[in-house]
């Protein structure tokens, strides 16, 4: 019926990372408002990202740090006697560099940085090196996973207060970019390393090597150990499976404002059980085993030291036995803050903590009787010392300053990007399928800084904010009326979205339908996510790429948010607690009838295909209601809930060891005898998130209930897809599926 859209198309999804190679990421501000600098690749197909600078005043651009020059790293051409790149202006210590702020200015959170760690990633890129790299360790591999960072090149930076120093770490190793000379020069850490942050005042450099948290003098002397692992179970300075995974904590090591001491995290491991992976394709490789803590199983314990430079150390003592999480450490001008949780998640406290003793004191707390909520950029305090944070109050996450609410009923706060003296900037909304930024000040007010439908985030320092826009026309950084350039691609295919708001609930839908569509019946494709990390029905063109293809294909496709999504308040949200399944697919089920109100849709041939929660979704689709499911592609799914991690799953079902019944009526393999529609299951082989053992125990009941399947497999594919294309292969089961000729 429809001609198909270029068929190299999903070759070229996948080549591009989804059009976002070539796309500024993590960009920063220098205090003084006067520079951006910001990590971009140099072409819509090159994963090896430099390190850039824009200059506000001029304009130009030009490269800090580039993996590919020939040589010693150059500052991508010749350097002229006369360049200067200092800063030009006095720097308060309590600026805010970025996103979350005020943090010490080592830190490098950043805007336009990788995916929600729990994001629907789709077919497109790899965790592979680029041009010229080796092979990453398994640290690395650990970190891009954590990260869902699939580049390349350089891997992360970080500046000193005065912006003298810029430290990145490229190739896993330590390299640092001299702002007023143009040099960039090699140190001599230890190698392969991670999580490289530089001092406020310049002088050293804290990294990670071999699980040993190490500094070395920026002069390129005195590497040494300043807090040692006791045994092959402990680390120093890094974050935990589950704070990267579920709590979005990268960081494992925090620089005081001077620069003179750290707040360090030690984590021992040794109550985690051991899982592994292996590759079948080299049964000569030995498996790869990890520290993965499984519902109902033993977590990490985690505690927090105070290190010195010359190596004397504090430790933290939070007096309070429930505490299980360690969520979060801020170190700024007004003191160490440390949040906290208990396993049950029920309470969620902000610490102040004494560097000198170690003593702590309370500072905020909250409780709910499912769970207390995690929201990224806060506690934060202003300039004057108000202590920023989030406040649920029933259908409305509000955000508060020194506990009480200052934004309205109706407007969801989804993230604190920052404090700028005493104004807050952070995003928030009132439609779900948009995000705005707003900025709060006690002198100002409540004011919203974007228009545009989009979902857009941004930083904002000394007056300057920078903005990431993100519409379904495109993405833009604009900062202080300059717009950062992009080298990313143009989609040959262009997604036109049609929003509803499906059934009773106005569950937020959008239909995609062929390009040059007449009115024709179509057969249908659900294409949902589903899950509680993000909302996929939003105005952001990236999340309907492959979306669109599919419909080019000859489907009316549809993606809707269910309860429990983000985006409605943390009444809608906690609708879940306790029940993983049924709500989701009630609501999938409402979306698909309410759609077919509106447009002509063959409801005797409808499919279904999604990654990881999505994936689940699917699965349990065709097994649990084939009256409506006629096919289903599931990629990555959670099929055995005891197999996920312990801050995630029993975030909304419980620990297991009190109560399984939630894991057992959630869980899909007692389903399994039930199949009757045609079934793909898609797992990478190494996928350390969501373990191939929940398709291949999926697989075997559906072989001892002689159900016939399709499986698959990824060798060395991790929870991000490799680069291939997987879309075609997914479109002839499909069709295949619902009788398409």
């Amino acid at each position: 019926m429809f001609a198909a859209k270029m068929p190299e198309y999903p070759s070229l999804l996948a080549r591009t990372q989804r059009f976002r190679l070539g796309r500024p990421q993590r960009v920063t501000l220098t205090p003084d408002g006067r520079r951006v600098l910001f990590l971009r690749s140099r072409g819509a197909e090159d994963p090896v990202r430099c390190l850039w600078q824009l200059d506000l005043e001029t304009g130009a651009e030009r490269v800090l740090a580039d993996p590919l020059s020939p040589g010693p790293l150059s500052v991508g051409g010749p350097v002229s006697p006369g360049d200067s790149l200092s800063v030009g202006g006095p720097v308060s210590p309590g600026d805010s560099l970025s996103v979350g702020g005020p943090v010490s200015p080592g830190d490098s959170s950043s805007v336009g940085g990788t995916v929600s760690p729990r994001g629907p990633l789709s077919v497109g890129g790899s965790v592979s090196p680029g041009a010229g790299e080796t092979a990453p360790s398994a640290q690395e591999r650990a970190r891009r996973e954590r990260a869902r960072d699939q580049g390349s090149g350089v891997a992360a930076y970080s500046f000193d207060q005065d912006v003298r120093l810029v430290a990145c770490t490229i190739g896993e190793q330590l390299h640092l970019v001299g702002m007023r000379t143009g040099t960039v020069t090699r140190l001599g850490a230890r190698g392969p390393l991670t999580d490289a942050t530089i001092s406020p005042d310049g002088a050293h450099v804290a990294y990670v090597h071999d699980g040993e948290l190490r500094l070395i003098g920026t002069d390129g002397d005195d590497d040494r150990p300043l807090a040692t692992p006791e045994g092959p179970a402990v680390t120093y300075g890094l974050a935990e499976h589950v704070a990267a995974e579920s709590m979005e904590r990268h960081r494992g090591h925090w620089w005081s404002p001077e620069g003179d001491r750290l707040a360090v995290a030690r984590v021992d491991n040794s109550p985690v059980g051991v899982w592994y992976l292996s590759d079948p394709t080299d049964p000569s490789a030995p498996p790869t085993a990890q520290r993965y803590p499984a519902a109902g199983t033993g977590n990490a314990i985690v505690d927090l030291w105070i290190f010195a430079v010359d190596g004397r150390k504090t430790r933290v003592d939070f007096g309070w036995d429930e505490y299980e999480y360690l969520v979060d450490v801020v170190w700024d001008a007004h003191g160490l803050m440390a949040v906290l949780q208990n396993r049950a998640q029920t309470v969620l406290r902000t610490v102040a903590v004494s560097p000198e003793t170690g003593e702590t004191r309370t500072l905020a707390e909250t409780h709910d009787p499912a769970w207390t909520q995690i929201v990224p950029g806060v506690p934060v305090r202003t300039a004057s010392g108000a202590l920023i944070a989030t406040g649920d109050i029933g259908e409305t996450r509000h955000l508060t300053v020194d506990g009480v609410p200052v934004t309205p009923a109706g407007l969801q706060v989804y993230e604190v990007h920052g404090v700028d003296g005493d104004t807050v900037l952070f995003a928030a909304t009132d439609e779900p399928t948009e995000r705005h930024l707003w900025t709060w000040s006690a002198a100002g007010g409540l004011d919203r800084i974007t228009s545009a439908r989009g979902c857009h985030s941004g930083i904002r320092t000394a007056g300057t904010t920078a903005i990431l826009g993100a519409t379904l026309d495109g993405h833009a950084v604009t900062v202080g009326g300059r717009t950062i350039k992009d080298f990313s691609a143009t989609s040959p295919v262009v997604p036109e979205v049609n929003f509803l708001n499906a059934g009773e609930r106005e569950l937020r839908t959008a239909v995609l339908l062929p390009a040059g569509w007449r009115g024709e019946t179509l057969p249908v494709l659900m294409d949902p996510y589903g899950g509680a990390a993000m909302q996929r029905v939003v105005a952001d063109r990236d999340y309907y790429y492959a979306s669109q293809w599919f419909a080019d294909q000859g489907f009316a496709v549809i993606v809707a948010d269910g309860r429990g999504t983000p985006g409605r308040g943390p009444r809608w949200e906690r609708t879940i607690h306790g029940d993983r399944s049924t709500f989701l697919l009630e609501d999938q089920v409402a979306a698909l009838h309410a759609a077919a109100g509106q447009f002509p849709l063959d409801l005797s041939r409808v499919g279904i295909r999604g990654w990881s929660a999505g994936g689940y979704l699917a699965a349990m689709a065709v097994l649990r209601r084939p009256e409506t499911f006629h096919c289903a592609v599931a990629g990555a799914p959670v099929t055995d809930m005891w197999l996920y991690d312990t801050h995630w799953q029993e975030r909304f079902l419980g620990d297991p060891r009190l109560d399984p019944a939630a894991y057992e009526n959630s869980s899909l393999l007692r389903d399994a005898p039930k199949l009757s529609r045609p079934l793909m299951l898609i797992h990478g082989l190494r996928d350390d998130n969501v373990y191939p053992a929940h398709t291949l125990r999926l697989s075997a009941a559906l072989l001892a209930a002689g159900k016939p399947h399709t499986v698959l497999p990824l060798p060395g594919g991790s929870h991000m897809p490799p680069g291939v294309d997987l879309l075609t292969p997914e479109l002839i089961f499909i069709r295949d599926g619902l009788g398409i000729a």
